[in-house]
């Protein structure tokens, strides 16, 4: 019987001990300059695109199903989630880019917009009609990631100023490096940051772009982008982030979901 009760409380402990790897002590690309609060929205994709608009340029296939949402377009696409975001906050999504054989598995524009306004319509993104060509989107202020962007040669961050002709990038923003482009089916975990100035962008818990915006879009929405594109997105979240030191009972947070993805 004490053998038993020990096996029993080694059981225990073992499982514990699992659990607080799970979701426990954060790896060294967590930012210690906010903290992760409670979850303000997500999505599962088990009821459809009950909070998602999708704008297509010359039509193809935006479906939620099996806990999934799949875009296979053959050009442009937006899809938006319907409801406004007020920071700070993060977004965190798994997105896989597909290489099966299909018309559209293009390994290529893994996209995406936050905070966004449009300067034709402030106060509703979806007051403006849009076509789902990328020129279209020239006029929102936001902040946007094209990660394997130009056939998977770019990956580049940009924040709109509402231009029709400009999109100001800076140098240090315009990657093209392996480690920054896209591999092909394969799972990765993409996180936002809006936390005041600090705009953030992380892939599988490494960093891939950070700005300090000195005039920060605080509100607005939040869209996954392509072109030409077979997709699958998972796990959709938008939490509440709390500047500055930690607060107490608030875990560190966990920038990476797939920690064996980090060897990129």
């Amino acid at each position: 019987m004490r053998k038993i009760i020990s096996s029993l409380i080694f059981l225990a402990v073992l499982v514990l001990l699992l659990a607080g790897c799970a979701i426990g002590v954060a790896p060294t690309a967590q930012d210690s300059r906010f903290q992760v609060g409670g979850t303000l929205f997500s999505d599962d994709f088990l009821h459809g695109l009950a909070q998602w608009t999708p704008e297509l340029e010359k039509g193809g296939r935006v479906e939620a199903h099996d806990g999934k949402l799949e875009i296979d377009v053959p050009a442009g696409c937006t899809v938006w989630f319907d409801s406004e975001l007020t920071g700070p906050v993060l977004i965190e999504y798994d997105a896989t880019i597909l290489s099966v054989g299909g018309l559209n598995d293009r390994v290529s524009d893994l996209n995406c917009f936050w905070m966004a306004q449009d300067a034709r319509s402030p106060g509703s993104v979806f007051a403006t009609q849009r076509t789902g060509a990328f020129a279209d989107y020239n006029q929102l202020l936001c902040y946007y990631v094209g990660q394997g962007g130009n056939t998977n040669t770019t990956t580049r961050f940009r924040r709109y100023i509402g231009s029709a002709t400009t999109r100001p990038l800076l140098p240090e923003h315009d990657l093209s490096g392996t480690p920054d482009l896209l591999k092909p089916n394969v799972k990765q975990h993409i996180t936002l940051v809006a936390c005041d100035g600090l705009i953030e962008y992380f892939r599988d818990g490494r960093k891939v772009f950070e700005y300090t915006d000195p005039a920060p879009y605080r509100q607005g929405w939040f869209a996954i982008r392509t072109t030409w594109n077979h997709m699958i997105v998972e796990n959709f979240a938008v939490r509440k982030l709390y500047p500055g030191v930690r607060h107490p009972g608030r875990p560190m947070l966990n920038l990476s979901r797939h920690p064996g993805a980090m060897n990129y």
